[in-house]
């Protein structure tokens, strides 16, 4: 390594100050995310609980760990991605996690949604254990991740967000530092509520065209080209055409989100009606089974309640 970069086979350069990053929880989102990584030219270690998603990490590139522990014991970035906040409070404050196994001075980045209350506190805690924490939900979905395009909103210190900024802009596209821990977990809320809803009005709105008997290829062409375009119409309504509902999101996860939205409005005396609907909305779709499905299967419960399903 020089004294400005470290380079390695893919070509990419990572900065002297940040050698290894370890990425925790190897899923749709981990997974390309810490491909890219490699790509950008840091030492990667990845730890998941399915192995297969290890040696798919290997193949890129990266190295594999067998603990959490193991993982970040020389890390120099800890990255968790994992589904809700039981799962992040288990890999970080667990006996084999990261606050007990990292270095002092290692910067952690949660780049799970889980609740803000639950990010400040484990922020706090994380700092009094000598880490530097950062709350960095990502937007953008899979396809996001593979692309290195997310939007990453970061909550913490604003000294920890710049030294973190070389790791975070080697996944996102637009990284923005929003406030103080927890900060980040609000606005990822935020999104996930503006997300949701305007997934559940492009169902409706497909459902209403098909009825008609409109070109709807035609018709989303049009409608993304005026004021109601939106990325959510750009990605998820060929889906909802094709019927194609392979997660890039999934449902059970949307559900979960939806659940920090509303609970955390309540605690604010902030009245969010149609949100609290969309949530209802999510929650009916995954109480009959199609959790596992992409959120934008929000879809198949309104055709079934307009009486069209399976035309």
């Amino acid at each position: 390594m020089t004294s400005t970069a470290n380079t390695t086979a893919t070509g990419g350069t990572a900065p002297a100050a940040i050698r290894r990053v370890t990425v925790i929880g190897l899923g749709i989102m981990g997974l390309p995310m810490a491909r890219n990584l490699v790509a950008a030219g840091f030492d990667v270690v990845g730890f998941n609980r399915s192995p297969d998603k290890v040696d798919q990490l290997v193949e890129a590139g990266g190295r594999g760990a067998a603990s959490v522990a193991e993982s970040v014991r020389d890390a120099d970035v800890v990255i968790t991605m994992v589904p809700d906040s039981p799962d992040v409070e288990e890999v970080v404050t667990g006996e084999d996690g990261v606050l007990a196994h990292a270095k002092q001075g290692t910067i952690w980045i949660d780049a799970s949604s889980i609740r803000p209350d639950v990010a400040a506190r484990l922020s706090a805690e994380a700092a009094r254990s000598g880490l530097r924490p950062l709350d960095a939900p990502v937007s953008g979905g899979e396809q996001g991740a593979i692309d290195a395009a997310l939007s990453i909103m970061v909550g913490g210190e604003a000294a920890d967000f710049e030294a973190a900024r070389p790791v975070l802009e080697a996944v996102g596209k637009t990284v923005v530092h929003v406030g103080p821990a927890g900060s980040g977990q609000t606005v990822k809320a935020a999104n996930q509520l503006i997300v949701a809803g305007n997934i559940q009005l492009l169902a409706e709105a497909v459902v209403f065209l098909e009825a008609y008997g409109v070109d709807t290829d035609a018709a989303l062409t049009v409608l993304g080209g005026g004021l109601a375009g939106s990325k959510v119409l750009d990605q998820k309504g060929r889906k909802m055409l094709e019927r194609n509902f392979e997660p890039g999101f999934r449902l059970q996860l949307h559900h979960k989100d939806m659940g920090i939205v509303t609970a955390a409005a309540r605690e604010a005396g902030v009245t969010v009606p149609l949100g609290a609907l969309v949530a209802q909305l999510v929650a009916a779709t995954v109480a009959r089974g199609d959790g596992g499905l992409d959120h934008s299967g929000l879809f198949k419960l309104t055709e079934e309640l307009s009486g069209r399903s399976g035309r």
